[in-house]
């Protein structure tokens, strides 16, 4: 638990210190992955295991380059004064989830995969960005998952004195009832299309992640919105037919 009642959380093995959000980070990608495997000798996959290799090469790349250059898009004049190992190691799973969708979709055409892949990878990804977001969450003020300084009751000291939003915790507890909800969705309508499990999320996941931006401090903004409020906005017309159909048929 939080030392003194405060983030960020600071482990320590053998009188070194631990880097909890990196440990997280490596079981989140472990976990995911582990469960994908499970869902995917449980299910019919109408894809064949070379084309789904493909498919995740494809989507590995997409979310390495467009993480960073998402990331750096947050503050370019401080990224760069960082330096360039600074600028390879900062990255946003916004980015890493938007090119990782563009690197799914150049793949798919590559190899002329017609069917939709991405219901597969939905609650993998799900359970691997909680398990993320817990890392963030418990590294406080270290990474800039946190909120603007607040009154409300939900305030809580995250490692530099002030009493701030804890968005990294506002996001596991709209992914697991997101994770929730998809599982009764699953059941209920995803017979209708393949592929629009995933679709839901997306929509559901970067509307959220658009409205949480406004607490957090950011400074440096396109017309008048962060880059990640921006690649949301990106997403959304991307999935602009789903969303028409959904609003039509609600």
């Amino acid at each position: 638990m939080p030392v003194n009642g405060t983030i960020p959380y600071e482990p320590s093995l053998f009188g070194t210190q631990i880097n909890i959000h990196l440990v997280l980070e490596y079981a989140a990608f472990f976990v995911a992955f582990r469960y994908y495997v499970y869902l995917r000798k449980h299910r019919t996959d109408t894809i064949s295991s070379n084309n789904r290799l493909s498919i995740i090469i494809g989507a590995i790349f997409g979310a390495l380059f467009l993480s960073r250059l998402v990331a750096f898009m947050e503050n370019p004049p401080v990224h760069l004064q960082q330096g360039w190992i600074a600028l390879l190691n900062n990255k946003t799973i916004m980015g890493g989830l938007f090119g990782g969708l563009l690197g799914v979709e150049l793949a798919k055409k590559v190899i002329r995969e017609k069917q939709s892949s991405g219901d597969l990878f939905t609650f993998p990804i799900i359970l691997g960005i909680i398990i993320g977001r817990i890392g963030c969450f418990l590294s406080g003020t270290k990474e800039f998952t946190y909120g603007k300084a607040t009154t409300l009751f939900l305030g809580m000291d995250l490692g530099d004195g002030l009493l701030r939003h804890p968005i990294a915790l506002y996001e596991v507890v709209f992914l697991i009832l997101l994770f929730a909800g998809l599982k009764r969705f699953e059941k209920r309508f995803i017979r209708f299309e393949e592929g629009l499990l995933f679709k839901v999320f997306m929509i559901a996941y970067f509307l959220f992640r658009f409205c949480i931006e406004f607490l957090k401090p950011n400074t440096f903004f396109i017309s008048g919105l962060s880059s990640i409020q921006i690649l949301c906005l990106i997403c959304l017309l991307y999935y602009q037919r789903t969303i028409r159909n959904a609003l039509s048929h609600g």
